[in-house]
């Protein structure tokens, strides 16, 4: 991509500082093609024709440095001042990139300042207590249970007719009752008016509560039936979570038992809520964990304010309601009665086979009527409420989100902090490698280092980036005259905590191969087989098509995650020792190759 940029006329020496960085990173001097030493021979040419700066001494100091690789100790001296007056930022990035290039002795030389710099910054930025934001995946946006449709359309539809045919079956009735006594018939009417208006008043509150008990268990089963029940299912998991952050979200009154079965019903409701909110989105729970960690924290906070149940007592119709609901009901039905004996009242017009009938059918028709629109009236005071939960709850969601979401961006260190990080533990592992060994650069012809994903692990990346892995597994290989020593150890990336270490040495020719296998679900296997013991397996790296983006290209992403490990390098290594043993070896000397000579 620079060589593009160049070719397109974007050139200076910025450009070719950088330009070198890349051919030279991650390599060794042996690995470079006869062409691509010409081409770095002719940028160093180019090097006269810049601008003076800073960019340009970096420039000038890169291309001495791989001169040096055949000259004499005096010369290497006066390199090593100019490496040593260029700005950190120069110097650390040459000494980074250029760490397969770089002798035995100008390592030597330039080891001790450079493990200094290291342990500075290994920590730094308060990694251990930011690291963790880096592997925790993005979170998925807030979502609330949406208010179920309206079914009061039936309802609505069957009301005038019903409440027409009580009024006329009604007045009928009052009009034999106004013909029989009418002092009677008005006060039997004003006491039915009152007795049913209350019984219609505070019954209206009552017939909601049932009607949305006989919603929520109507739904209830089918809800259930939804949930997928396999012990690895994303229901599963979800009620997992909700267990474990209820678990840790405890009122100071409860214990972690006591609490889980306090909430027990609220858990399971919520748990429910989420795995019907989320299930179709085909997310991991750990994308859901913060709404999940946001509820449990919110009922804890509930209950300390008093407030755990009010949304539940809230609905919950008072007795006092309910009596004079039924006190209305009994009143009404009396009143009935006298109606009735009213009627029957009147020797001169016996009605009372006709008002008997006209009772019935009021009865049965205003009971339909009653029921139509007590049912319609349950329906709009459930679809507000419901309404006015969904913006309410979606509202604290988005609030909650939207904290979370800035807490971990401020958190999260960024590619060139991790870099840094990885790159210290690299370093830091090889210098407590060669002290046990008692070795010094001057010792060794090669070194190469692997670097894999060590189980359990998270990981996380960037777009473009390499995945980046929670827990590794360093693995050194460190090539001298006698043969080769290999370290491996395993690594906390949090706290950079050092476990399980395995020590192993062989001759050249004790190494008869090395294979790679690619396993489309499994991943990249690194098989080395020896003379004298069994094959070893190195699973280099995972599989992750599944993961990918639409925009990633799997080939492009797999050569960027094999060269991020070290595989690219290590391989070709590995595998001129296992072809030609320590000939091979004795041909990638500084001493047996061509030197690199800066062009005039």
């Amino acid at each position: 991509m620079i060589s593009d940029a160049i070719a397109h006329g974007y050139d200076n020496a910025e450009v070719r500082f950088h330009w070198v960085l890349s051919m030279l990173s991650a390599r060794a001097y042996h690995e470079l093609s006869t062409e691509e030493l010409q081409r770095l021979r002719h940028a160093s040419g180019l090097v006269r024709t810049y601008a003076e700066g800073e960019w340009k001494d970096a420039l000038r100091t890169a291309f001495e440095l791989l001169a040096t690789l055949s000259t004499a100790n005096g010369e290497t001296g006066r390199v090593l001042e100019r490496l040593r007056a260029l700005s950190p930022h120069h110097r650390d990035a040459i000494l980074h990139h250029l760490d397969h290039v770089l002798t035995g002795g100008l390592k030597d030389s330039l080891w001790a300042e450079n493990r200094e710099r290291v342990e500075a910054a290994r920590f730094s930025n308060h990694r251990a207590q930011r690291v963790w934001a880096y592997f925790e995946p993005e979170p998925i946006g807030p979502r609330a249970m949406p208010p179920r449709p309206s079914t009061a359309a039936a309802a609505q539809s069957a009301l005038p007719v019903r409440v027409g045919l009580f009024v006329l079956v009604t007045a009928g009735l009052w009009t034999l009752a106004m013909l029989a006594n009418p002092a009677a018939a008005v006060i039997e009417l004003l006491v039915a008016l009152g007795a049913g208006l209350a019984a219609a008043h505070f019954g209206r509150p009552w017939w909601s509560e049932n009607h949305r008990t006989e919603v929520r268990d109507r739904e209830s089963p089918a809800r259930d039936a939804a949930e997928p029940t396999s012990a690895g299912g994303f229901t599963q998991s979800v009620r997992h979570s909700f267990h474990h952050y209820f678990s840790v979200r405890v009122p100071h009154a409860f214990t972690p038992r006591e609490w889980l079965d306090h909430t027990a019903e609220i858990r399971d409701s919520l748990a429910t809520e989420i795995a019907v909110l989320y299930r179709e989105s085909r997310v991991s729970v750990e994308r859901v964990n913060w709404l999940i960690r946001y509820l449990a924290e919110d009922t804890r906070n509930r209950h300390d304010n008093g407030t755990l149940f009010d949304r539940r007592q809230q609905n919950e119709t008072p007795a006092t309601a309910k009596a004079l609901c039924v006190g209305g009901l009994l009143l009404l039905g009396l009143t009935a009665v006298a109606v009735l004996g009213t009627v029957a009242s009147d020797a001169g017009t016996p009605q009372t086979p006709l008002a008997i009938l006209a009772m019935v059918a009021a009865v049965w028709s205003g009971r339909a009527a009653t029921s139509s629109w007590l049912a319609t009236q349950a329906e709009e005071r459930r679809l507000s409420e419901e309404t006015r939960v969904y913006q309410e709850r979606l509202a604290e969601r988005q609030v909650a989100y939207r904290n979370w979401k800035s807490f971990l961006d401020a958190t999260r260190p960024s590619e060139l902090e991790m870099e840094t990080w990885l790159t210290c533990d690299k370093t830091l592992f090889v210098d407590e490698a060669l002290r046990h060994y008692q070795l010094t650069w001057r010792d060794l012809i090669t070194h190469t280092i692997l670097m894999t994903p060590a189980r359990p692990y998270k990981r996380g990346r960037v777009r473009g980036g390499p995945w980046r892995y929670s827990r590794y597994s360093f693995r050194l290989f460190l090539v001298t005259q006698d043969g080769i020593r290999e370290i491996s150890k395993e690594f906390d990336f949090t706290d950079a905590k050092r476990g399980n270490e395995q020590r192993s040495n062989y001759r050249f020719d004790a190494l008869s191969s090395v294979q790679v296998t690619e396993h489309t679900r499994a991943g990249y296997d690194l098989e080395l087989v020896l003379t004298n013991g069994p094959a070893r397996s190195i699973r280099v790296k995972d599989a992750d098509t599944h993961q990918l983006s639409p925009e990633d290209n799997p080939q492009e992403f797999a050569d960027i995650n094999l060269n991020a490990a070290g595989f690219i390098h290590a391989f070709r290594l590995l595998e001129g020792i296992a072809a030609d043993g320590k000939g091979w070896i004795e041909r990638i000397k500084p001493t047996n190759l061509p030197p690199f000579r800066v062009a005039d």
